[in-house]
């Protein structure tokens, strides 16, 4: 069985879009149809119902489904297994988008290797769609993300509450001084919902980004101001190089870890052990940030920053 046709069947299965497949694989269009239609000549049925709004399984391709998921954690599993170093027992790949590796991830390895010297592990790094498809497919045994996507066999658990603040690299800079310094940073709809509702004169301004926490790297080298998590910025507020913003409302984003229901119960029950404890340091240096916004925030205004926070 070619292992391409079966990451490509979950693939149109998972989007309901031959297009959107095709963009995830990075291939074109026409070779997720070819992928597909092999496929469904070598089980005699076809799987998907096709039509305008997309791509969706039928009775047959639902059917296949848990059995192409089977055999694509097999086939990771036992390539993993093979390639596990001499000196070690057991393996595990950890993803994380970009700013939960910073000062919650590296930690977590930190702890892992001390924990268990026999435990071979590997880091990947991307968005949730990418983290989600490794996660599905068995690249990963588990991912840490701010937006999970429910999907067969993962389980997902929120462990931290991270807080998003405005800050610049301007020294002094207020909420009425922002002016045109002020970029966006989509963290997600609801995210979005809150800061309209608690931002409204910086719904438009005039520059957005969908990089999470990779904006830190713009606003400290240029005259700007951004949301980024409390815990990410720390180090930079710590050195200088960026400034908390006064009055300026947090808003509460919640990280989430995602398990594969397969993992080995007596590593997972280490890995969870080490990762709550990683988390409990990363909680500290952010409530150490909301603790510097209050003092810095008038008095007058603090009844106020709960207002924005999600609901």
């Amino acid at each position: 069985m070619d292992i391409a046709l079966l990451k490509t069947f979950l693939e149109v299965a998972s989007t309901g879009s031959f297009a959107n497949a095709a963009d995830r694989l990075f291939v074109t269009q026409s070779a997720v149809s070819l992928r597909v239609q092999r496929l469904e000549d070598s089980l005699g049925k076809p799987l998907f119902t096709r039509s305008r709004a997309g791509a969706e399984l039928t009775p047959a391709g639902r059917e296949f489904e848990r059995y192409a998921l089977s055999i694509l954690r097999v086939w990771e599993e036992a390539r993993q297994q093979v390639a596990i170093p001499e000196g070690f027992t057991r393996s595990l790949t950890i993803g994380a988008q970009y700013s939960l590796w910073p000062r919650l991830g590296f930690r977590w390895i930190d702890r892992l290797q001390a924990a268990m010297p026999d435990l071979n592990i590997r880091a990947e790094l991307g968005m949730p769609d990418r983290l989600t498809r490794f996660l599905i497919e068995g690249v990963m045994q588990v991912g840490l993300l701010y937006m999970p996507q429910l999907r067969p066999g993962l389980e997902a658990r929120k462990f931290l509450e991270e807080e998003l603040v405005l800050v610049s690299s301007i020294p002094g800079v207020t909420m009425d001084t922002l002016g045109d310094n002020y970029v966006f940073v989509d963290w997600g709809p609801e995210f979005v919902t809150a800061h309209a509702r608690a931002l409204p004169h910086l719904t438009n301004p005039g520059l957005s980004f969908s990089l999470g926490a990779m904006v830190a790297d713009y606003v400290i080298n240029r005259q700007a101001a951004a949301y980024l998590p409390a815990r990410y910025v720390k180090r930079y507020i710590d050195a200088g190089r960026m400034h908390l913003v006064p009055d300026a409302p947090p808003f509460p984003y919640p990280v989430w870890v995602v398990w594969r229901e397969d993992l080995d119960p007596d590593l997972r029950t280490q890995a969870e052990a080490e990762l709550s404890a990683a988390a409990h340091l990363a909680d500290q240096e952010g409530e150490a940030v909301m603790d510097q916004l209050l003092e810095i925030t008038h008095g007058d205004h603090l009844d106020t920053l709960g207002d924005a926070r999600l609901d």
